[in-house]
């Protein structure tokens, strides 16, 4: 059986409780990717071309850092990995995050909440911050229900 981590991002709180109910259907250990410096409302007005994360977003080097770090990370077999679509993408943290580990060997599976707008490209553009892992593919988790995660996860014989 594979040692599974679920470790996501939430701003507002939606992707945290997709995240909760992923990890309770994949009976996986969770994480919070929190930013040392936490996000205010006016740091997320996407409309605000000067807010905190405008700028991350417009700036491919952007790399947010993080709070705090997974413990026993070369413990897991698959990593899922969790966020709020920005921009049609996953938020500078995430590649903070992918870059700060070492995938080789492990799996990793995207997932994630969204307003209005899909994955799209988003794994092709994550793909080089963890070129070592077998990336997945993804599911937007958009009111997902924890029988329709589970039968999820045992899709992708983990």
């Amino acid at each position: 059986m594979s040692k599974i981590l679920v470790a996501y991002f939430s701003a507002s709180g939606t992707t945290k409780r997709a995240a909760s109910l992923l990890a309770k259907a994949a009976n996986a250990d969770l994480f919070e990717i929190q930013p040392k410096t936490p996000y205010t409302a006016a740091d997320l007005d996407w409309t605000n071309k000067r807010s905190r994360s405008s700028l991350e977003m417009n700036d491919p080097s952007s790399r947010p850092e993080i709070a705090s770090r997974v413990e026993k990370f070369a413990t897991y077999d698959a990593i899922f990995v969790g966020f709020p679509v920005w921009w049609y993408t996953a938020p500078t943290i995430i590649k903070t995050f992918l870059e700060a580990y070492d995938f080789a060997g492990k799996k990793i599976v995207l997932f994630a909440t969204s307003g209005g707008s899909g994955l799209g490209k988003t794994e092709s553009a994550l793909k080089p911050c963890a070129p070592n892992a077998e990336w997945m593919g993804g599911k937007l988790l958009n009111g997902a229900s924890e029988a329709s995660l589970k039968s999820w996860v045992e899709s992708l014989k983990i």
